[in-house]
């Protein structure tokens, strides 16, 4: 094209750009939406690499530490006290050498000058002490090697311990052993994590955090070791736990992993329904409500010690009462594999619709994400009612002793959904709350769907009016730090928002099947590793086969909001109509647009999110009957999206 041509070109192109009618042109003015922006190209900070893949794979360098513990306590219910030793053995599979080893004491967080409890308002608050005096007493700390013990240098900073070592710990697999003598009286509430619930038949006691851990080192920050202030949770390194609980002969005591000795802390009549539980898909007392107050239930002996083992496992704990109504059945596994529910619950709790239910609501929705995402890997699933709200380890949960009925399901569900996130899939919680949380709460709407075919679901799906919580203007982004969001907005930012988020990409950017194909991607992958935000990120787009930067961008990193209007019609001519819709606020969607014609018949155009790459105006034609208009357009007319703004989404033709 001659030169001269090309520019006449380009001044008609620019006049008519400029020409524009005056109410489209005003409508542009008032979008926030900017396309250069919503895809902007660049957006992964690095480069895959032979660590962490661009596939969202851990590459053939990999690594991360592992930590085995041994731990042997005496508990005292009466002086409600912890005490014993814990033995670490902590191996070095990063490509250097360590010369000082970091540890994790929770306990800490309840001595009256640690850093949590000056955090903590002065309303009090989910996390606050509750005027408990309480930390570890540390008896000493010592290194093994070669069957020799020598007392190891260490200090103690609020809710952790630098150890220094005599000898940096090899790269590349050196071991070290470390050995902890530690005590703490139990708190009666322990920010929502343990502590003591009284009850007419005897106290029951839930126990958490309760010996000192590995801090994760690893390839993303080295040692972790942001402070335990209770809002955000763990990050946790791997490894096989054994663990001994020395306690009244007649408590029970339910923990995380295999029992190793039923015989020896059960009843020949409760050792025989133990075995009938595995093999029952009802579920089977082990001791029931009038058995509570009967010396028989118990062996004679005033103390004994139970003794379980957890593998593959980034933490246990533990719960003990003498007061425990206590049940079980079998969970059915794919490939033939089972497992154990359990359910333990004071008198109060035994109503029909409330902790009765217990174990078939573990069994029930530990089935389904074994199912649907990954087998559930440990032996028992236990469920404690108490005093902690609700709460998630590995192969054990706390939950309200006063929950009941859809509250019981919701609860237990969500708690166990943990297991795969962060138990199974170790996301860095303290961190990023969203990757276990926000997780969870959407494998938890799945379940609620699948459950005795939908007794606890909630119908509402109104995503407009969920909105207003969305995208209130106080809110923050959803990735911080746990401890930095809000303590109001922690339910949105950690559990809803990323939930939803991930509904959206299930239900509206890619289909059903092929999100459920990215994400089990991304679960195989990471199971029993420790995957960032952007491991995620890759994992989703390389198995989906969706570039989804606009989506994280949007949803997760920044706090935009969605906003789609039904701006008009005009006519091309007498069989085809011109629909003109926007997108107003900063983040793009895909559209679904609904379009009812004067012959009564209603029609619908998907639209994908590319067609806001040129920008928040899109316009298309479609077809009609000759002397059929357009009588009314609507932009998400099942209200699919979380749309701030539903006041635009239709527009009537003109009366």
């Amino acid at each position: 094209m001659p030169a001269l041509q090309r520019k006449k070109q380009w001044i008609a192109i620019l006049m008519g750009c400029i020409c524009l009618p005056a109410a489209l042109s005003a409508q542009e003015s008032a979008s926030k939406f900017n396309a250069y922006e919503a895809f902007k190209p660049m957006f992964y900070e690095s480069e895959g690499n032979d660590i962490r893949t661009a596939s969202g794979r851990p590459g053939t360098r990999y690594w991360q530490n592992a930590a085995d513990y041994k731990i042997d306590v005496t508990f005292d219910d009466v002086k409600e006290h912890i005490s014993g030793t814990v033995l670490i053995t902590y191996k070095n599979n990063s490509p250097e050498n360590l010369p000082f080893l970091w540890l994790q004491l929770d306990q800490n967080i309840y001595k009256p000058d640690s850093r949590g409890a000056a955090v903590t308002p002065v309303t009090g608050g989910r996390w606050a002490n509750r005027n408990f005096n309480g930390g570890y007493t540390i008896g000493g700390v010592s290194l093994l090697s070669a069957g020799k013990e020598q007392t190891a240098r260490h200090e103690v900073i609020d809710t952790r311990m630098r150890i220094d070592l005599p000898q940096p710990l090899k790269a590349n697999g050196g071991v070290v052993q470390v050995k902890v003598k530690f005590a703490f009286n139990i708190p009666q509430y322990g920010t929502d994590r343990m502590g003591i619930l009284p009850t007419k038949n005897g106290k029951v006691f839930e126990i958490a955090q309760w010996y000192p851990r590995m801090c994760v080192f690893d390839n993303v920050l080295g040692w972790n070791t942001l402070p335990y202030l209770g809002q955000g949770e763990f990050y946790l390194e791997y490894g096989d736990i054994e663990y001994s609980i020395n306690a009244p002969a007649n408590h029970i005591v339910v923990g995380s992993g295999l029992l190793l000795n039923p015989a020896e802390v059960l009843t020949p009549q409760q050792l025989q329904r133990y075995k009938q539980a595995q093999q029952s898909d009802k579920t089977v007392m082990l001791r029931d409500v009038n058995e509570i107050t009967d010396p028989a239930t118990r062996p004679r002996k005033e103390r004994l010690t139970w003794k379980f083992k957890c593998t593959n496992t980034r933490d246990v704990a533990w719960a003990s009462s003498a007061a425990f109504v206590w049940d079980a059945a079998r969970i059915n596994l794919p490939a033939g594999k089972k497992a154990l529910a359990m359910s333990a619950y004071p008198e109060e709790s035994a109503g029909d619709s409330a902790w009765r239910r217990s174990t078939e609501f573990v069994k029930g929705c530990i089935e389904h994400y074994s199912e649907k995402w990954y087998p559930y890997t440990y032996p028992v699933a236990v469920n404690v009612a108490g005093i902690v709200g609700g709460m998630e380890y590995p192969g054990i949960v706390f939950c309200s002793a006063r929950s009941q009925k859809a509250g019981l399901w919701g609860v237990t569900n969500h708690e166990f959904g943990h297991n795969w996130f962060p138990m199974i899939v170790g996301s860095n919680e303290r961190s990023f709350a969203w990757m276990d949380e926000g997780f969870n709460t959407f494998i938890n709407g799945l379940a609620d769907k699948a459950f005795n075919n939908g007794e606890f679901d909630r119908k509402n799906r109104d995503r407009h009016a969920m909105s207003r919580t969305m995208f209130y203007d106080s809110a923050s982004a959803i990735m911080h730090r746990a401890d930095v969001i809000q303590n109001r907005s922690l339910g949105i930012l950690a559990y809803y928002k990323p939930a939803m988020g991930l509904d959206l990409l299930r239900e509206e950017v890619l289909g059903e099947e092929r999100f459920d194909k990215a994400f089990r991607y991304y679960i195989d992958n990471w199971a029993f590793k420790h995957p960032t935000q952007w491991d995620f990120f890759r994992a989703m787009e390389n198995a989906s086969g969706e570039s989804l930067d606009w989506f994280w961008r949007g949803w997760i990193i920044n706090n935009w909001k969605v906003d789609m209007a039904a701006r008009g019609v005009t006519y091309a001519n007498d069989t085809t109509a011109i629909v003109t819709v926007e997108c107003i606020e900063q983040l793009p969607m895909p559209l679904t647009v609904e379009i009812k014609t004067t012959d009564g018949k209603s029609d619908r155009v998907q639209l994908p999110v590319e067609v806001w790459q040129n920008g928040g105006v899109k316009q298309f034609r479609h077809a009609l009957p000759a002397g059929v208009k357009i009588e009314s357009v609507t932009a998400d007319p099942d209200k699919r999206l979380p749309d701030v703004n539903s006041t635009n989404n239709t527009w009537n033709r003109p009366a």
